[in-house]
């Protein structure tokens, strides 16, 4: 097995082989990103404390934080995590893997230096690597340097220098393009930006407005329209029914008879004599 050692603190990283499987034992059923004392893999580890932070297996498949197993499996991928890139949106794969848990079958295991021993590994503490390249961003640029908001970043930016391909020409200087840099442009384009993402709200505002005042006017004149011809429609079917109805016929008045006086009662014997002495 071979320990890929890394130290972030001055950049350097080494590559060590060892044939006693004693000494890697400790390694044994440990998962990805738990610590381990240097003190069990050698004498010159006296102090260390290493963190695993991955590795690969004989046949090259990578370690996969999360699958807790110390064998290879497939899982189905989406290509956020590694292992694949995917060609489309939405595209996910089944890919080999191999699990967070160490075992013998490694060929590899990623050790980064948490805590420093007493003696210096060559080639890893005792030597450091430039960086290749500086931050970019403005704040990560103050932070680096310890600079105010008043100091001008653009005048700390990393440069590097790459060497003239042929003779007579002159040496290039290459420095990143700051990002999140705030300057007096930046801050003029952006309430111009501002001002037309008013502009077209205002103006949106205002067709919407016109918009919903058109629709409610045709709305109010189909509805005038239809209540009109309704009325038309009614009047015309009762006009119709009129001209279609037959004429009333004429009716004979029935004359009721008149009734008569009843004759009068014709005197009687004792009324004649009594009329008769009242005349003598």
């Amino acid at each position: 097995m071979r320990l890929n050692i890394a130290n972030p603190s001055t950049g350097a990283q080494k590559l060590i082989d060892i044939e006693d499987e004693k000494r890697v034992r400790v390694f044994y059923d440990k998962r990805i990103s738990q610590e381990v004392a240097g003190d069990t893999i050698g004498d010159e580890y006296k102090g260390y404390v290493f963190k695993i932070t991955g590795g690969v297996d004989k046949d090259g498949f990578a370690m996969k934080q999360g699958v807790l197993t110390n064998n290879r499996v497939k899982i189905l991928l989406d290509g956020s995590t590694g292992h694949y890139r995917p060609l489309r949106d939405g595209e996910r794969r089944r890919k080999a893997v191999r699990g967070c848990i160490c075992a013998a079958d490694l060929a590899v295991v990623n050790l980064v230096i948490v805590k420093k021993g007493d003696a210096e590994l060559p080639g890893v503490t005792d030597t450091t690597v430039p960086r290749r390249l500086g931050p970019k961003r403005a704040s990560r640029i103050r932070k680096l340097f310890n600079l105010s908001k008043e100091d001008d970043v653009r005048q700390f930016v990393i440069r590097r220098t790459i060497p003239a391909k042929k003779d007579g020409k002159k040496a290039q200087i290459k420095a990143p393009r700051i990002q999140r840099l705030v300057t007096p442009t930046a801050l003029r384009r952006k309430k111009h930006r501002l001002a037309l993402k008013k502009e077209r709200f205002t103006v949106q505002k205002e067709k919407k407005a016109e918009y919903e005042k058109l629709v409610a006017q045709i709305r109010k004149d189909k509805r005038q329209a239809l209540l009109s011809k309704k009325r038309q429609s009614s009047s015309k079917a009762g006009d119709a029914k009129k001209a279609a109805a037959p004429a009333p016929a004429a009716t004979k008045k029935v004359e009721t008879p008149k009734e008569t006086p009843k004759a009068a009662a014709k005197p009687t014997a004792k009324a004649t004599t009594a009329k008769a002495t009242s005349k003598k």
